[in-house]
């Protein structure tokens, strides 16, 4: 445990000195209406973003519809879920499909938003929209492209304005899909 803890927490505090901190205590776990749209980001097309247009996440370690970062406290700290009250359903913004959105079970009356049944996560190093500085940490946090597949590396621009290019989903299979 001590030792995962310090893998975590080694690149966090370096990453402090350039005001991690700050975005930490400023960051917002829950959305009043929970959408989700999609935004360029360069250098992986077009990825989820939420309704601020921070860049949303998954986590490998993650099943469908199952979170398992929370129950870890350093996991849970530096990765905020995107969260809406049980009451409020997520939505579809520009590029998401509304028919992949969906929420699993959190505490204190809210639910996780979720994407083709997996859980999203804004990284608290992103301080503002545009940012994809959660982008590969320990090779266990990549962004996600609006099919619900993660965004391990970079795509082609393919000339057009779909941003198309491979991905690696979350079986490991790489695709060629345009999204946009």
């Amino acid at each position: 445990m001590r030792a995962r803890m310090i893998m975590w927490l080694l690149p966090l505090a370096l990453a402090g000195a350039a005001g991690v901190g700050a975005a930490m205590a400023a960051t917002a776990t829950h959305s009043a209406s929970g959408t989700v749209k999609t935004a360029m980001r360069s250098p992986y097309g077009s990825v989820l973003v939420g309704a601020s247009g921070r860049t949303l996440y998954r986590y490998t370690k993650d099943s469908k519809n199952v979170n398992r970062c929370t129950s870890d406290p350093v996991c849970n700290k530096y990765w905020p879920r995107l969260l809406v009250k049980a009451s409020a359903k997520p939505t579809a913004g520009a590029g998401a499909k509304a028919s992949l959105l969906g929420t699993i079970k959190a505490a204190h009356g809210m639910r996780q938003v979720t994407y083709a049944g997996w859980p999203l996560y804004y990284f608290a190093g992103d301080k503002r929209a545009g940012q994809v500085n959660g982008q590969d940490f320990l090779k266990e946090w990549y962004v996600v492209n609006n099919a619900g597949a993660f965004v391990k590396h970079a795509v082609s621009s393919g000339g057009g304005s779909g941003g198309g290019g491979s991905t690696t989903t979350s079986g490991g299979t790489t695709t060629g899909e345009t999204w946009g």
